[in-house]
């Protein structure tokens, strides 16, 4: 019998590293901008790590992680997250003595005993921030801005912002009392894993999948009437902020997350081209936890993205652009005219750019009417035609006409070339 690879885990194959390159590339880049710094911290750690930092009620803790002892007879667990870690290594090695704000980034596999399901192993793969040392609402703002450029950079679209926030302990405190109160005359009708969250984590209940759970869950308390007056102007902040930055954001109430270490803002980045497995980033502030594992006590705020699950989304939009292409045929995407020697010239710069940001461009050289150029451009295919004549040269500006709806306009040469994305959506929209 032949050794095959372990349920959970598989082979990233050569044909598939492109994409995994691309994504740690953008994100490599966009966090180096933002002065961020990467940090690698170890596959495995002490058990305790992930007990006292995630939380022993919850499921990764009780259900998911692979744990063993060691020849030492030390309880060990391959990390089921990355946020512990990098904590821990925070407090070890003084970085709160630094002063100032530590900006980190990591990468690395995960592990947990999951069902395995597209876009989810058992063996996965993460990319996270962690902003320990602010609890400055802009943090919170400054990450979610961060993740969005990432996923666009990497080509996203149809991606949603879900907000919502648990406030302090206290506030949580309260609203557990209240939704423990609502759910106890329904237990019965709860599904098994909501039964025994009803007493050890509760918050946990508003996550579950469960058809008649959630039904019951309609007419339960919202979190977001228990939060403090300060913890209530805090969420208030941070929305006002991201409106500022241009992210709309949805407010989920029942979005808690799954892990016992979150404090006021937390959040999901869901995209809907990836069916029910649809959240491709999370996080949130978690600013006690880096006390309850020993240090000082630090404001904290981060998130976590599934590498796996951004390359099926790239792959999809891959698989898009090659059905487009195979719709064009071998269509050129502008054919452009000119009549003027200064127009020539410029012609031949414009068409010269187009090609260099990907754009397939044909130039007639012919020197003919225009009436000739026109017939020409009609007949090769082309998406659209560039028109340049005396006029145009004068003033730097470019005619475009859509050959399919024969819709014309003019733009600024430099317009055109300063908005390659936006270029590319139109050229795809003739193709809808």
């Amino acid at each position: 019998m032949s050794i095959q690879a372990t349920r959970g885990t598989r082979d990233i194959l050569p044909e598939e590293i492109g994409n995994w390159q691309r994504i740690e590339a953008i994100a490599r880049e966009t966090l180096a901008r933002a002065a961020y710094q990467e940090i690698r911290t170890p596959i495995f750690e002490q058990t305790d790590l992930f007990e006292r930092g995630i939380g022993e009620a919850t499921d990764v803790v009780g259900k998911e992680m692979y744990t063993f002892k060691d020849r030492g007879d030390r309880s060990i667990t391959l990390r089921p997250e990355g946020t512990a870690g990098v904590v821990r290594s925070y407090i070890e090695h003084g970085m709160q003595a630094q002063g100032g704000v530590a900006r980190l980034w990591y990468t690395g596999a995960m592990f947990r005993y999951e069902r395995p399901q597209a876009g989810r192993q058992r063996q996965f793969h993460q990319l996270g921030v962690e902003v320990l040392g602010s609890g400055d609402v802009r943090a919170d703002a400054e990450v979610i801005a961060i993740a969005t450029d990432i996923l666009q950079t990497i080509g996203l679209k149809n991606l949603t912002l879900q907000l919502n926030s648990i406030g302090n302990a206290d506030d949580r405190q309260n609203y557990r009392t209240a939704l423990i109160e609502f759910l106890t005359p329904h237990k019965d009708k709860l599904d098994p894993d909501a039964q025994t969250r009803l007493i050890k984590n509760p918050l946990r209940i508003l996550d579950s999948k469960d058809a008649q759970t959630q039904a019951i869950l309609e007419n339960a308390p919202s979190i977001l009437d228990y939060l403090s007056s300060e913890s209530k102007q805090r969420f208030d902040r941070v929305q006002a902020l991201l409106q500022d930055l241009g992210i709309p954001c949805y407010i989920n109430a029942r979005l808690v997350r799954g892990l016992d270490y979150y404090t006021h803002t937390v959040f999901e980045i869901q995209s809907d081209d990836l069916g029910a497995q649809a959240t491709v980033c999370a996080g949130g502030r978690y600013d006690g936890l880096v006390a309850q594992l020993g240090g000082a006590d630090t404001p904290a705020v981060g998130w976590a993205m599934g590498l796996e699950r951004l390359v099926i989304l790239l792959q999809q939009i891959q698989q898009s652009r090659e059905s487009l292409n195979a719709k064009r045929g071998a269509s050129i995407d502008f054919y452009v005219v000119s009549r003027g020697e200064k127009a020539e010239v410029q012609a031949l710069s414009l068409a010269q750019a187009l090609r260099r940001v990907g754009f397939t461009t044909e130039l007639d050289m012919s020197g003919s009417a225009f009436g000739k150029q026109f017939k020409r451009a009609d007949r090769s295919g082309a998406v659209a035609c560039l028109i340049l004549g005396d006029a145009e040269a004068e003033n730097g500006t470019v005619q475009i006409k859509w050959l399919k709806t024969g819709e014309q306009s003019a733009i600024a040469q430099s317009d055109l070339l300063n908005n390659v994305g936006q270029l590319r959506q139109q050229l795809s929209e003739q193709f809808e």
